[in-house]
């Protein structure tokens, strides 16, 4: 199988829980997509990012929700926009974007591994 990867690889790769706090739209984004403020508690802090989640998703449905994202990528420019984080979603074959969620509440910031 191609693409394997060790142990040691997938644990550089720190992805955490988080909590939107606010949804705004990015109109000036190439394809539909929303700017995410995400609450990653308190050693993390508050990040944004840009995710392309229109299709499921409206900016009424995603404050509140708990999510999970990666957070040691570096920042990202997107446009007028900094992204600081990968919010994790399974991509279905339409190209449409469902959210990775914890199936129970979580404190913010918890490590995923």
């Amino acid at each position: 199988m191609d693409g394997l990867i060790s142990f040691s690889d997938f644990h550089k790769v720190d992805i955490r829980t988080g909590t939107i706090i606010e949804a705004k739209a990015f109109p000036e984004a190439r394809k539909p997509a929303y700017q995410l403020f995400i609450d990653f508690g308190p050693d993390l802090g508050m990040k944004k990012t840009s995710a392309q989640i229109t299709d499921h998703y409206t900016l009424e449905d995603l404050p509140g929700k708990q999510i999970v994202a990666v957070v040691n990528f570096p920042p990202k420019q997107i446009g007028k926009f900094m992204s600081e984080v990968l919010v994790l979603g399974a991509v279905e074959q339409d190209g449409k974007v469902v959210l990775l969620e914890p199936n129970q509440g979580t404190s913010n910031g918890i490590r995923i591994s």
